[in-house]
């Protein structure tokens, strides 16, 4: 399916700061592996580093493929290949900052190399499941790429159309507000990880997504 020039401006807008800002998280996860693991895990730090240098190599690769993109399974196998790299970044960081992963869900190599090929398009975990954005946005019921205040806003109006108090009591369409809702905690965790919205000040203590 083709884009249109308004979606892939905004895909392409949206895949951009997601690599930047990666790519100035793996500079700086660099800088405090060469402080923190230098004199006490020497071996995992050479590690590290190569796998970090991977990553900058890797999303160098992406945002030159960006430019190719035209149509959504071409941009699916390309989001689900930053999100692979996203992923590895955060393994790498949680190890040399000796923390828990923060990521949500793990992409491994297996699904990166299928979605990247076309088989099967986006990641899927789950087929009746929220596994990928795409699944979220669609429903969500907007346009994918819409921020999260975008997403929040069409929450709370399906939010209120689906509960059973608007519905004279009517409970049969809690699956449906609670695949709503699933949606909608996928995306407020992946706009979040992947910096759609306004990144945190660099000043403010980590806070692991819930």
């Amino acid at each position: 399916m083709p884009f249109s020039t308004s979606k892939f401006i905004k895909f392409r807008q949206g895949m951009q700061k997601r690599i930047g800002a990666l790519r100035a998280r793996t500079e700086e996860s660099l800088d405090v592996a060469v402080d923190t693991m230098m004199e006490e895990r020497v071996d995992g730090f050479f590690r590290v580093e190569q796998g970090l240098e991977e990553i900058i190599r890797s999303l160098i690769e992406i945002e030159e493929e960006l430019e190719a993109i035209r149509d959504l399974s071409g941009a699916m196998r390309l989001e689900s290949r930053l999100e692979f790299v996203e992923d590895r970044w955060d393994e790498f960081d949680s190890e040399i900052r000796e923390r828990p992963r923060r990521r949500r869900r793990k992409i491994n190599l297996a699904d990166m190399l299928k979605a990247a090929s076309g088989a099967g398009g986006a990641l899927s975990e789950n087929p009746n499941g929220v596994n990928t954005a795409l699944d979220a946005y669609a429903i969500m019921g907007v346009e994918f790429g819409s921020s999260l205040a975008d997403v929040t806003a069409a929450f709370r109006i399906k939010a209120k159309q689906l509960h059973p108090d608007a519905n004279n009591g009517d409970r049969s369409s809690e699956p449906e507000l609670r695949r709503m809702l699933e949606a909608y905690q996928f995306l407020k965790e992946y706009l979040s990880l992947s910096n759609t919205e306004p990144m945190r000040p660099p000043d403010r203590p980590y806070s692991p997504a819930e």
